[in-house]
């Protein structure tokens, strides 16, 4: 089977789901990154696969990150040594092998300014300490990169810097007291949701139905109750096993879970307002050792700034919105070391997501979420329902390949070994371009399959942006339906690009896109 996730295949596999009658080896519900990487792994060990998602793929917590794939240099701040490690080693496998067209290294910047000449011997010397601490930091996170075998040559290894070239990288960086910095790289996504996208078509290659718009319900530990959100219809679906990756919802899904969402918001800047930084500027949160606010220079000419952590009690929002505290807190953070301080003017768009966080420490003795753990835990209820939750992007296989394994041992199921580490995503291998120069954001989000969106495009003027400014081409909105299970004007928007992070620019190109989905879903309607 192909990777396509295209109309008609969403249709006919929506039609295989509902007349079934035998039963899957694996059923999982949620379509963020966690639950297509259960059924990439699943599915690439032999089983029987199918996939349901009450919303869009990447709907949830997936697309909302800083877009980063971090070797976890922050835990060791903490002592979180093992989830450190971890990261260390998945950030290795998605940059060499899973998907090195999707992730680039990222400069991340620190910079280090003298103690004002007015402050007591006590701040000079926290000024000092603080500088060293960062350095060693980032050593141990070399040892980190070499320990999982990343090469200087993906990764290189940190640096001091002098002031010339932290105001080279980052341009609004105050030169008053400069000394100089620490340089350090990690790994950058093109886009979260992208990556879902893409880890969901390579399980689809391998044989997964991927189903959006199809919402479980009367969860058991052997099957589902499924309605189809587009037409209502209800229908039964049998599974030797039932995962359920559905995130900061894993609770409504296994009532046994107890979550604890935090909150983590982003401002989305101009990058000429921070004069198109090349480097992320990182600037420690006062009176925290392991948070920072990061100035991410990111697509479509923006930066991200973020990002907060925070208790988001209640019901759980379809989507999560910051608080005017903490646009303030990221503004006040990231302010400390620009010549010209943000405004709430700079601020373009924001977006915040919820880290699904197990609530496992009793409420007298809590520690705040910034300081809760990152581990994930699969579980399985009395009703034999498999739950995996908690972790973070970066080890997203890790999770998959744990709760397949415990889908495993529970149903005695007859299954390969895990593979993913070593199972490239589509567009990670083959050349980028066949006798066309293509535009390097398109061969960004999109690999070794660039040609392909142009080549196969029936649109006019494909490589036209779809609205003035903006650097999504035409062909890219109807390669999203055609291809990569879009359904409708927000999925493209929100899930298949990043248009919709600004308002302004969502209506600059909804027109435009809409026109394209109408076209391209009456296409294979007819």
């Amino acid at each position: 089977m192909g990777p396509d996730l295209s109309p008609a295949r969403i249709r006919a596999d929506a039609d295989v789901l509902r007349t079934r009658r035998a039963a899957w080896d694996v059923l999982v519900i949620g379509g963020g990154i966690t639950g297509v990487g259960v059924a990439l792994d699943a599915a690439s060990r032999g089983l029987s696969v199918a996939l349901v998602e009450a919303h869009d793929l990447g709907f949830g917590t997936s697309r909302w990150s800083s877009k980063l794939v971090h070797g976890g240099l922050r835990y060791l701040a903490s002592a979180r040594v093992q989830i450190a490690w971890e990261s260390a080693h998945e950030r290795h496998h998605l940059m060499t092998t899973i998907a090195p067209h999707l992730i680039s290294p990222m400069a991340q910047l620190v910079p280090h300014h003298a103690a004002a000449a007015d402050d007591d011997w006590r701040d000079r010397l926290s000024v000092t300490a603080g500088s060293a601490l960062v350095g060693a930091g980032f050593a141990v996170g070399d040892l980190l990169r070499r320990s999982a075998g990343t090469p200087s040559s993906t990764l290189a290894s940190p640096s001091r810097v002098g002031p010339g070239e932290v105001l080279a990288a980052c341009p609004t960086v105050t030169a008053e007291g400069l000394r100089g910095g620490w340089l350090a790289y990690d790994g950058q996504l093109i886009d979260d949701a992208r990556l879902v996208v893409a880890v969901a078509r390579t399980a689809a290659a391998h044989g997964a139905l991927i189903l959006p718009r199809h919402r479980a319900q009367e969860v058991t530990g052997r099957g589902a109750r499924i309605t189809d959100t587009r037409d209502g219809t209800t229908f039964s679906v049998s599974a030797r096993a039932v995962i359920n990756a559905t995130g900061v919802w894993a609770a409504t899904v296994d009532d046994s879970i107890a979550m604890r969402p935090s909150r983590g918001t982003h401002l989305v800047i101009d990058a000429a307002a921070m004069g198109n930084p090349t480097a992320a500027l990182t600037v420690p949160v006062r009176g925290s050792r392991s948070r920072f606010v990061f100035a991410l220079p990111a697509q479509l000419g923006r930066v991200y700034v973020g990002l907060t952590d925070v208790e988001a009690p209640g019901p759980i929002p379809d989507v999560a919105r910051g608080t005017e505290d903490e646009i303030d807190h990221i503004l006040d953070t990231i302010n400390q070391t620009l010549i010209r301080p943000l405004t709430r003017a700079d601020v373009r768009g924001t977006f915040a997501g919820l880290r699904p966080l197990l609530d496992q420490e009793p409420r007298g003795r809590r520690r705040s979420t910034a300081e809760a753990s990152r581990d994930h835990t699969v579980s399985v209820n009395s009703d034999g329902v498999i739950t995996v939750v908690g972790g973070k992007l970066t080890t997203y296989r890790m999770m998959a390949r744990d709760a397949v394994d415990a889908a495993v041992r529970l149903r005695s199921l007859a299954a390969y070994p895990c593979v993913t580490d070593a199972i490239p995503l589509v567009g990670a291998r083959g050349p980028a371009q066949t006798g066309r120069v293509l535009p390097a954001s398109l061969v960004a989000r999109y690999g070794a399959e660039a040609a392909r969106v142009v080549e196969q495009a029936t649109v006019s003027s494909p490589l036209s942006p779809i609205a003035p400014g903006i650097d999504v081409t035409r062909a890219e909105i109807e390669f999203a339906v055609t291809c990569e299970g879009a359904l409708d004007t927000d999925d493209v928007l929100h899930r298949r690009t990043r248009i919709g992070l600004v308002d302004a620019d969502a209506e600059a190109a909804r027109p435009a896109i809409t026109h394209i989905v109408d076209q391209a879903g009456a296409a294979f309607a007819g």
